[in-house]
């Protein structure tokens, strides 16, 4: 099996934050009753014309630039013909021979390997609706139906679930960067199709299926190492793949047939009668370029400046929340290197633990911001400043009154610590021998003997250094 290669590309459908829907006003908004944001636009009624969003068009070139696309001049909405319930007008209105950006890529890493995916085009379309199945039949919601959102395609560039994975990621925290969609997995504001082939070296690309409507990282990651073997196990029996659209059930871990698998003539695609081609001027362009935030690889180069390392700037700018957050604090307490170590460890090691996908700081950054200062002041030991930044977590407050309803001010008197010393030191001449002889580990017994006299609020740093002076 090893023999084989796995060629994958990936289509992102991501669903556009828009106030309203691409072709006509009702609301673009989530949660909300059934068939409640409908119109005679989005359901297709006779005689009712749609007019194109120019929020969803900025949003999409905003996105398009972020990834390097060119912006095309020209471009042209075209009706997809399918029939399906959720699809009321029995058409898409999408873009195909002139889509809006084309080009561009993403760069990933995998195992300390970098490798730049291409981009082939990214277009704007409409959403379909939705489809409720229950036992009692299958119900239709129109809400979605008209929704904005852009198709982003890869080319066929990845090679591994784990490559698959890392594109995702990363394409997923440029939407959040760019700040064009909400990107909520739970809700199917992103969802990935994958196109999947197996081949052996120098022979033609595999057949293809497609894997249709992925939510999450993991089931990626699993329908595609699943699929790929499934495809290696067919060809070695003598039987030839087809070219279909297969559905992935995350409960069995395996991936089922849905239907044959369509080419885009089967569609019937044309010139949406009903749309003018769109004409984007260059300097509307540039327009739309000056609204760019700062991407991570701007930050990155930003937070070295700072004096962080590139493995800390990478990890503070995986999600514009954590940069966003990283920033925050600085604003209130400016030193980057010790607000970037306690996040690095200690918030995401919190965020760690957070089993969705979709991980939110509940922190507020002036609170943290005040009880680091307290820390790096000495006020507090490291110990209490994680029982505050827990309660912090779970609920928030003011650090400074916490320490005193919490009794933990740190003991920084010398000559208080010096007499729990001298009794510690005597009572131990074995672990004092051991220090002596230059096991410093040994110092290790010394602060936690210190701590405990004194409930946890002795000064590490003060400890060590009075051990050091009795023992000499």
């Amino acid at each position: 099996m090893s023999e084989y290669n796995t060629v994958i590309g990936l289509e992102v459908h991501s669903e556009l934050n828009t106030k309203t829907k691409c072709f006509c006003g009702c609301k673009n908004e989530f949660g909300s009753n059934p068939n409640t944001h409908t119109c005679p636009v989005c359901t297709a009624m006779p005689g009712a014309l749609p007019v194109l969003n120019r929020d969803a068009v900025e949003r999409a070139i905003l996105m398009g630039l972020a990834v390097g696309c060119r912006i095309n001049n020209y471009s042209v909405f075209e009706r997809k013909n399918y029939f399906y319930p959720d699809l009321s007008k029995a058409y898409q209105i999408s873009q195909l021979e002139y889509p809006l950006c084309v080009g561009g890529g993403i760069e990933i890493e995998v195992d300390g390997k970098k490798k730049f995916i291409r981009l082939n085009r990214i277009h704007l379309e409409e959403d379909a609706g939705k489809l409720i199945h229950s036992n009692a039949g299958t119900l239709v919601d129109y809400n979605r139906g008209g929704v904005p959102l852009i198709e982003i395609v890869s080319e066929p560039d990845m090679s591994s679930a784990e490559e698959a994975v890392a594109y995702l990621q990363k394409l997923r925290s440029t939407l959040l960067y760019v700040g064009v969609s909400d990107c909520k997995m739970q809700e199917g504001s992103i969802r990935f199709d994958v196109n999947i082939s197996v081949n052996k070296d120098g022979e033609p690309l595999g057949t293809r299926t497609e894997l249709k409507n992925l939510n999450s990282f993991r089931a990626v990651l699993k329908a595609i190492k699943y699929e790929a073997n499934r495809q290696i196990e067919e060809l070695e029996a003598g039987r030839a793949i087809v070219q279909e659209t297969r559905r992935w059930d995350d409960e069995k871990g395996r991936t089922y047939s849905m239907r044959s698998k369509e080419d885009s003539q089967d569609y019937r695609y044309f010139p949406d009668p009903d749309l003018i081609p769109l004409d984007v001027k260059p300097e509307y362009i540039d327009t739309i370029r000056a609204r760019l935030p700062k991407l991570a690889p701007q930050r990155i180069e930003e937070y070295k400046s700072w004096g962080l390392t590139e493995q800390d700037a990478k990890l503070l700018t995986d999600e514009r929340e954590y940069a966003d957050f990283f920033e925050a604090v600085l604003k209130e307490f400016n030193e980057p290197k010790f607000v970037c170590n306690w996040i690095t460890a200690e918030v995401f090691k919190k965020l760690n633990a957070i089993e969705d996908e979709e991980k939110k700081i509940p922190v507020n950054p002036s609170e943290l911001a005040s009880m680091l200062k307290l820390y790096k002041d000495g006020e507090i030991n490291q110990a209490g400043a994680r029982k505050i930044f827990d309660i912090l977590w779970e609920k928030g407050g003011n650090p400074v009154q916490l320490v005193e309803e919490l009794g933990l001010k740190q003991m920084n008197d010398t000559g208080a610590l010096k007499e729990i010393l001298q009794k510690i030191v005597a009572d131990n001449p074995k672990a004092v021998k051991e220090l002596q002889e230059g096991n410093e580990k040994t110092m290790a017994f010394f602060v936690g003997q210190a701590m405990r006299a004194t409930q946890g609020k002795a000064n590490p740093k003060m400890v060590a250094d009075i051990v050091k002076e009795l023992i000499k």
